[in-house]
């Protein structure tokens, strides 16, 4: 139904509609979609589902494309769009008639080439990241990953007392990398955890664990989601650190309300400085 509701289909294939028609679909609007047209009842809230279940399958088989395809917008960016591949938006109005499987061989001759072409295209737009390690590691496109590269590159080296990366995400892979080793050693949390930042880095010699959120669209180090990740490091020996981090100060302003006491926030575009939400504990440089 979410692949019916992208491509704006009724009563017949015939109707289908695609991102060469210039119909593009939220989450949300494929909810509303669906409840107005197929008699569905389904909450808003579900618009997460639609992402991670409905077309998880057929946006991997490239029936349905996100705006990612077109530009290099995160893929977790919930402003995003939805569409019908247009290949085979074509191919469907022919299913049923006696030309249908000339239309379809077509149609699987074309796809090899288009995922050929994308793939040349996402490994032209990796963003090269260097670990404090030296270990390099290719993100994939995308502005949450900029951040990402920033924290690891800009903010680590001047705030991160030589702590090494034991784990780092991506849009497009979430354990691109991680030091499972020295995870277990400080017993930090599973990996598979749902608030698991989106970079962690540990400090050796202070003992500190810095739990960094790299904040584009969501997720800013709320009040809640540090006692959920407080939580799941009781077993961890060492100090959890809990760190915000934006591109610029226009984001910040976005979230500020939502950022949780006793942690701290860092901006990349003034990288020098950090923002402490913490008492009185740092007025003791001025005495």
């Amino acid at each position: 139904m979410a692949c019916l509701a992208v491509g704006g289909i009724k009563t017949t294939l015939a109707e289908a509609m695609s991102a060469a028609d210039n119909r593009f679909l939220t989450t949300r609007e494929i909810i509303a979609y669906e409840n107005a047209n197929y008699g569905e009842n389904i909450s808003s809230g579900s618009y997460d589902d639609i992402r991670r279940k409905d077309l998880l399958l057929p946006v991997q088989a490239q029936i349905v494309l996100n705006s990612s395809f077109f530009d290099t917008q995160a893929t977790n960016n919930p402003t995003r769009g939805y569409a019908l591949n247009p290949l085979f938006a074509d191919l469907i109005k022919f299913y049923g008639s006696v030309g249908w499987k000339r239309k379809l061989a077509k149609y699987q001759k074309k796809q090899k080439s288009l995922k050929d072409e994308l793939a040349r295209k996402r490994n032209l737009e990796k963003i090269l990241v260097q670990l404090p390690t030296g270990v390099k590691l290719e993100l994939s496109a995308g502005e949450h990953n900029v951040l990402q590269k920033k924290v690891v590159e800009d903010f680590l080296p001047r705030f991160g007392m030589g702590a090494e990366v034991l784990y780092i995400g991506d849009t497009s892979d979430k354990f691109l990398f991680r030091n499972d080793e020295m995870l277990a050693k400080i017993g930090f949390f599973a990996l598979v955890h749902e608030e698991l930042p989106d970079v962690v880095a540990y400090c050796q010699k202070n003992n500190l664990l810095f739990l960094i959120e790299a904040v584009h669209s969501a997720g800013p180090m709320s009040e809640i989601r540090v006692s959920k990740l407080k939580k799941q490091l009781e077993k961890c020996v060492a100090t959890p650190v809990f760190i915000t981090s934006f591109l610029n100060k226009k984001d910040f302003r976005k979230w500020v309300n939502d950022i949780a006491w006793e942690t701290e926030v860092w901006i990349a575009e003034s990288p020098e400085h950090m923002i402490h939400f913490n008492g009185y504990k740092f007025l003791e440089i001025h005495s």
